[in-house]
């Protein structure tokens, strides 16, 4: 007998062992269908890359002129960002994706309009607050529907999708190019319309976040998607009960519908008490997230997908036809490397990969500053150095695809307390946008100030600095959302206790 059960006992464990390594189906589908708000994020801020080429062509504007479109829906997506985390609080995470379509769909029939230029900057404003719901509720969705075990690979789709809406932009930049000036950019920037539309349809069918539901007492609904999104009633159950005493609601308790505080349920006070009276674990949490993509931002990734054009033609390539291809080359680096960053992260780890990709990062746009300072410098033209830049360009892609990228995002989305998670992730999209206006509004007039080489051995200095800051992050693979305030609180006390005493004066 004591064998047998000790058969049992292992045959079972076994078996939860391939249901938690098992990829479940519904959730895969759930986001997914989410991805979509993501991919157009990505379309719409590709698009401009070679888009701004053919507006500043057909309406005569001026490069200043330029830098305030392209930082235009970056600079309007902060006031989305502030308030798209308390709207995903308020009515849920899936109707706050439908609100993001909804920006997208209206943004992008006016840019495709487009004429005056006043109206194309109207347009682009409500795209930029349609991104900045993107950013915060496609990850979020993401990381509350996913079960911890491959947590790591479906909130990485996210940022495939972002990347593969990059892509797509960058190819319709090139395809379009080919129609009537007039034509061309209209049909690049409208194009979003379409699967803005298709996705309305699509997330009034889909299932709510359990985590949302738990938070407004709705336990019985919560329960039904968690067995439609676990690989076993054990874990559903399990899941729950770790949702519940996080809300604060007894793990043995029953009942469908169940009473919370308002002040759960609703979000309210949380942003005071996240920066006022948060615990030293979650002031950790704050500025590791916050850091995470203030680094994302200021080491020259938004230089590279949103001026490439302008990078290839200043090594001395003019052709319009051939800058838009080398943009391309750009998107499927980010696609490819981006695909293979969603395994990686729940088997190596989210350190691991951050530190890899800081040095790729480093080296790469060390090499870049070096071979643009050579061009500038020469009265000739030099073959070497064009092919040199688009390679080293897309290696920094890559880089950034397989690393800090996708892994700001991941991190950001599942290390903020369930009380705080979405208007922490509101906060960190707002450090986002607000560096992000700075540099890609900025970097025509420094690079015409200190060269593009001198630009580019700044933002080296940055991924260098950054790669020290990933050193102090702990580690979160494998880890359920309810546990990360602990594990921060314990990498905060070894941290102390490495520290050497304070030597004493006598």
């Amino acid at each position: 007998m004591p064998s047998e059960d000790k058969n049992t006992k292992g045959q079972l464990f076994m078996e939860n062992g391939d249901s938690h390594r098992r990829v479940n189906k519904y959730a895969c589908a759930s986001v997914l269908a989410a991805c979509i708000v993501s991919a157009m994020f990505g379309y719409v801020t590709g698009v401009m890359s070679g888009a701004q080429v053919f507006i500043q062509e057909d309406l005569g504007i001026s490069d200043l002129q330029i830098q305030l479109l392209v930082g235009m829906s970056h600079l309007c997506g902060l006031p989305g960002s502030l308030i798209a985390g308390r709207i995903a609080d308020h009515i849920g995470r899936r109707y706050t994706i439908i609100v993001a379509c909804i920006a997208f769909l209206l943004g992008s029939i006016l840019m495709g309009y487009g004429q005056p230029y006043a109206i194309l900057m109207i347009g682009n404003s409500i795209v930029g607050v349609g991104v900045s719901f993107a950013m915060v509720v496609a990850p979020l969705y993401s990381a509350e529907i996913s079960p911890p075990s491959s947590r790591g690979f479906f909130t990485s789709l996210p940022t495939l999708a972002v990347n593969t809406g990059f892509l797509l932009g960058y190819l319709s930049n090139y395809f379009f190019e080919k129609l009537s000036l007039r034509l061309g950019w209209r049909l690049m920037v409208a194009v979003p319309a379409v699967p803005s539309l298709c996705l309305i349809l699509i997330m009034v069918k889909l299932v709510e976040s359990p985590r949302w539901l738990v938070m407004q007492g709705r336990v019985g609904e919560a329960r039904k998607v968690l067995l439609l999104v676990s690989n076993a009633k054990e874990e559903a159950e399990q899941r729950l009960r770790e949702i519940k005493n996080v809300v604060g609601i007894d793990g043995n308790c029953t009942l469908d519908i169940v009473e919370v505080p308002k002040k759960t349920s609703s979000g309210k006070g949380a942003l005071k008490e996240l920066f006022c009276r948060a615990s030293p674990a979650v002031r950790r949490i704050l500025f590791s997230a916050v850091g995470l993509h203030l680094f994302l931002r200021l080491g020259g990734s938004a230089v590279i997908l949103l001026y490439g054009p302008r990078v290839f033609e200043k090594t001395g390539i003019t052709d319009k036809s051939t800058l838009m291809l080398a943009n391309v080359g750009i998107g499927v680096s980010k696609v490819v490397f981006s695909l293979i960053s969603i395994f990686l992260s729940d088997k190596f780890g989210r350190k691991i990969i951050l530190l890899i990709s800081a040095v790729g990062l480093s080296m790469t746009m060390s090499g870049l500053a070096v071979c643009l300072t050579i061009v500038e410098k020469s009265k000739e033209k030099l073959l070497w150095a064009q092919y040199l830049t688009i390679i080293l360009t897309y290696i920094f892609v890559a880089s950034m695809s397989i690393g800090i990228a996708p892994v700001t995002w991941v991190y950001s989305s599942e290390i903020f307390p369930l009380r705080f998670r979405a208007q922490g992730l509101s906060i960190c999209v707002i450090v986002n946008r607000i560096f992000t206006v700075a540099v890609v509004t900025s970097f025509i007039s420094i690079y015409k100030a200190i060269t593009m080489g001198g630009t580019f051995f700044v933002y080296s200095g940055i991924n260098i600095a950054a790669l020290f800051f990933y050193t102090t992050l702990p580690e979160t693979k494998g880890r359920s959302l309810e546990d990360m305030e602990t594990v921060f609180e314990r990498n905060s006390k070894q941290e102390t206790q490495m520290k050497p005493p304070c030597p004493t004066i006598s």
